[in-house]
């Protein structure tokens, strides 16, 4: 099995990796990073010259690109990858998207005899290099089963959510927690230290109550290190929050919490802040408080 991969960024790029570290045969292509493409192809992958020639040589082809049109433009633009792909190959789209956007794009592939799972992961940065990522998926049963062994070589989680559409419902919901809890970490973080606490007695205190997760582990580190650098870039994120807004418009669910997220993260994005991690949500809390966290 010949494993096709398009779009090598943050994510995709660890994720090839471990296919193939795992002994999968891959052929990659990213227009929009090279020298990622030069990296994973010294690892063992083929590089492609275009989508199109990736789509032409695989059985399995993973798409892993920023939103809903980039997904479409990798598969049915001028270069799209579905123009060569084979009747009865398999579309594993690991991007975030619209969930509306999944169901179109199953509809368009089906018309080409092409099958397809959307399978949104979460975990940054870290779990995609260590290989520990949770596959939210949505898609049929049997098709769920014949191709989870691929998902597993890439992440510790691999759920079967409904059908195509739901992995992408659920990662929308995943954000909503994330975006919140970040959030959260960053302003609790911020009243301890101007109450008198110091920032990391905190974080040692709380993390192993009922306030620990994941996501403090992961970001109240790098706030108190004000180290930004994008696991998750808070663009990114806008980008899902204002996928949940449009799913929320849809199916008439209130969204609050989500409405702040997003708000406050434009306000970063204003502010320059847009390639930061979405651990800078602490920056907007500097910015009201004027002071700087620290250990």
């Amino acid at each position: 099995m010949k494993i096709g991969f398009i779009g090598l960024g943050i994510m995709g790029k660890p994720m090839a990796k471990n296919l193939i570290k795992a002994g999968y045969e891959l052929i990659v292509a990213d227009k929009f990073a090279p020298k990622n493409v030069e990296e994973v192809a010294a690892a063992g992958a083929k590089a492609a010259a275009s989508n199109q020639e990736v789509g032409s040589q695989a059985d399995v082809l993973i798409t892993m690109v920023p939103n809903s049109p980039n997904v479409k433009e990798a598969l049915f633009g001028d270069d799209g990858a579905a123009k060569t792909l084979k009747k009865g190959a398999v579309v594993l789209d690991c991007s975030s998207i619209s969930p509306i956007a999944s169901r179109e794009i199953e509809a368009e592939l089906a018309k080409l005899g092409i099958n397809m799972l959307d399978c949104p992961v979460s975990g940054g940065e870290p779990k995609a290099i260590d290989g520990t990522l949770a596959f939210m998926v949505g898609g049929k049963q049997a098709l769920f089963d014949e191709y989870k062994p691929i998902l597993e070589k890439m992440g510790s989680s691999v759920v079967l959510c409904g059908d195509v559409g739901a992995g992408n419902v659920t990662k929308l919901c995943n954000q909503i927690v994330v975006a919140v809890n970040i959030a959260a970490v960053a302003e609790a973080m911020t009243l301890g230290q101007l109450a008198g606490v110091e920032p990391e007695k905190i974080f040692q205190a709380i993390k192993g109550g009922l306030a620990g997760s994941t996501v403090m582990n992961a970001k109240a580190p790098m706030m108190m290190d004000q180290n930004f650098k994008p696991g998750f870039r808070i663009d990114l994120h806008i980008k899902d929050l204002n996928n949940v807004v449009d799913t929320a418009k849809a199916v008439d669910s209130p969204i609050p919490l989500t409405q702040s997220m997003l708000e406050m993260m434009k306000i970063l994005h204003r502010d320059g802040d847009g390639s930061c991690d979405h651990s800078a949500l602490l920056k907007y809390y500097q910015k009201l408080t004027g002071i700087t966290l620290h250990h």
